[in-house]
């Protein structure tokens, strides 16, 4: 599990320090942390990790889930939304992009620890 590198995608401080603590705890590595989605498709480039957290709502033009739809184009990289809107519309876009998990804000270690899991099939 150690060697499994998770990019963090989250536009608050203090949520994606929170998250990379987690991880680092769980055992696992962190490649990076993005709050744009310029900074996380270059991020993606350049450290190729093994799956992406990815927070719907970001910084920028360019929202959580239209990122993970380029990502997913070019890459062959799991994404798990980690977010707090789970409702409506925002629910319905998020499912059309067919993640790999979705945890919801605020969540426990063993959900991040299960959705990873899942999602790389470890």
């Amino acid at each position: 599990m150690s060697n499994r590198c998770i990019l963090i995608v989250e536009d608050d401080d203090i949520i994606a320090r929170v998250i990379d603590w987690r991880l680092k705890k769980l055992g696992y590595q962190v490649c990076g942390r993005a709050s744009t989605s310029v900074e996380a498709i270059d991020l993606v480039k350049d450290h190729k990790p093994d799956l992406v957290l990815m927070d719907i709502n970001i910084r920028g033009d360019v929202d959580g889930i239209d990122t993970a739809l380029m990502i997913k184009k070019e890459f062959t990289i799991p994404i798990i939304y980690i977010t707090s809107h789970s409702e409506g519309p925002t629910l319905e876009r998020a499912k059309e992009s067919k993640p790999d998990g979705f945890i919801i804000k605020p969540f426990e270690d063993i959900d991040l620890r299960v959705a990873i899991e899942l999602a790389l099939k470890t």
